[in-house]
């Protein structure tokens, strides 16, 4: 049986997310992108992975640095998602294009205000996937926040419906 990459993006696309903007400081600035291939992998010790297309300037900056920030998106942040998204986005266009503001922890790493949770992460190790790079973090903190996740399904962004509607 061949499957084309097509079909596979269609069948993983029935999965839904949460999304999420992986920060990392690059001499002081924010370097970041959407991403929503993320899991905890571990309670004992507290680990965490993203995967990261090795073509992507945040995969070599997440190589280079070991430290990142794990930024879970409120539903409110549809816009910085999308922004980081981008292929050409640049951290001096990040606040006036997509509103993405943000704090820096005590080590550097940026957290992005108003994101649901907020997981600052030193890396364990990698691991090479095809195209991509599994990174495997270490969770050094958590901040969480009241609200409801900004969520993508079947190549579009979604609400929480209650149940039974």
């Amino acid at each position: 049986m061949s499957i084309t990459q097509a079909e596979f993006r269609t069948a993983m696309g029935c999965f839904a997310t949460g999304v999420t903007v992986i920060t990392v400081d690059d001499q002081g600035e924010v370097q970041g992108m959407t991403a929503n291939a993320f899991a905890s992998v571990s309670l004992d010790p507290l680990l965490v992975l993203v995967c990261v297309e090795r073509s992507t300037r945040t995969h070599a900056h997440l190589h280079a640095k070991k430290r990142f920030g794990i930024n879970v998106l409120a539903a409110d942040q549809r816009v910085i998602s999308e922004y980081y998204a981008l292929p050409t986005r640049t951290h001096d266009q990040a606040e006036e294009k997509a509103g993405a503001r943000f704090d820096r922890t005590a080590q550097g790493t940026p957290i992005l205000h108003g994101a649901l949770a907020y997981i600052e992460c030193r890396l364990h190790s990698v691991q090479d996937a095809g195209d991509h790079t599994i990174f495997i973090a270490e969770v050094e903190d958590v901040v969480v926040r009241d609200g409801e996740p900004l969520l993508y399904f079947r190549s579009q962004y979604r609400d929480i419906e209650p149940v039974g509607h």
